[in-house]
């Protein structure tokens, strides 16, 4: 016998061909994937609506909206193409409040020097949100840079990065109370610093890491927050049917995606807009977040 195929009996090459046409049609389904993947599925930009009831929330602010914006992980994967679509979007909307919960760029192999001029270039294309109202939270990849980069490239196109820290978004006199705190998996947020003591006001908290809800929940200061919004999961990036998200962040494996109510606290996930590992999406698209606060 010589080993090919025309050698072989007939039962042992149907079976041989079977295999080879499997593996032929696997790989061939495997590529079709992978291009739908990363070429189609990782652009489907998905706008979220979510009306958000908050007890004693001033009149001023009823119907009052929030654009959220997460993980856009530029450029190592999301092209400056798409995060302008993403603004536009963003600007279609017509948000009263524009919030970006980390991740403006990845940390990879590429070094320090490409992940510098990443943000800078993120920045510049972040300039072109037209709601005047507009700030930021570090996350974990941010902080391969550290705040001292991240926070005056934001700041030279006007957008405040908030560290632990909180203010008041002030309208017709009345006052909710915006909070954001430093990146939880990177560092230890102080939340007597990022809450205030006594709001006269309902309390929104900006967190890159949504399973840092339950160290919130913790403290004291946590029963004053009405709502946290945080991003980091991806939403698992790429979900199988019966399988789920394949693979979650530390950080991100509790809370997920969308909305869980905490108690007082209502917790939303956003999807985020890039990828990190790989350049693909799946079952997963990017999500555009517009929260719409109404009385409860």
């Amino acid at each position: 016998m010589t080993g090919s195929v025309a050698d072989q009996p007939v039962a042992e090459r149907k079976a041989l061909l079977t295999r080879r046409n499997f593996l032929g049609g696997s790989a061939l389904a495997a590529a079709g994937l992978a291009l739908y993947s990363g070429e189609f599925a990782r652009h489907e930009i998905s706008i979220v609506t979510r009306p958000i009831a908050i007890a004693n929330l001033p009149d001023a602010f009823h119907n009052f909206r929030i654009a959220q914006l997460s993980d856009i992980h530029f450029d190592e994967f999301t092209e400056p193409d798409f995060l302008r679509r993403v603004i536009g979007q963003v600007n279609s909307l017509a948000p009263d409040l524009v919030l970006i919960t980390g991740d403006y760029i990845s940390t990879g192999p590429l070094g320090r020097r490409f992940v510098h001029h990443a943000m800078t270039r993120c920045a510049a294309i972040l300039r072109d949100i037209a709601c005047p109202l507009r700030f930021a939270v570090m996350g974990n990849h941010d902080a391969f840079l550290g705040v001292p980069v991240i926070r005056p490239n934001l700041a030279e196109v006007g957008i405040p990065l908030l560290v632990d820290q909180y203010l008041p978004i002030e309208r017709a006199g009345q006052r909710i109370w915006l909070c954001g705190i430093n990146d939880p998996n990177t560092s230890v947020p102080d939340l007597d610093w990022a809450i205030p003591g006594y709001p006269d006001g309902p309390v929104l908290l900006m967190s890159h890491g949504p399973d840092y809800a339950d160290q919130l929940l913790a403290h004291p200061r946590g029963q004053l927050v009405d709502l946290m919004i945080a991003g980091h999961s991806h939403g698992g990036q790429v979900r199988l049917p019966l399988v789920g998200a394949l693979c979650l962040p530390t950080g991100g494996e509790k809370y997920v995606e969308g909305l869980f109510r905490l108690g007082r606290i209502q917790l939303y996930v956003n999807r985020g807009i890039g990828a990190v590992g790989v350049p693909f999406r799946l079952n997963c698209p990017p999500e555009i977040t517009l929260f719409t606060l109404q009385r409860a």
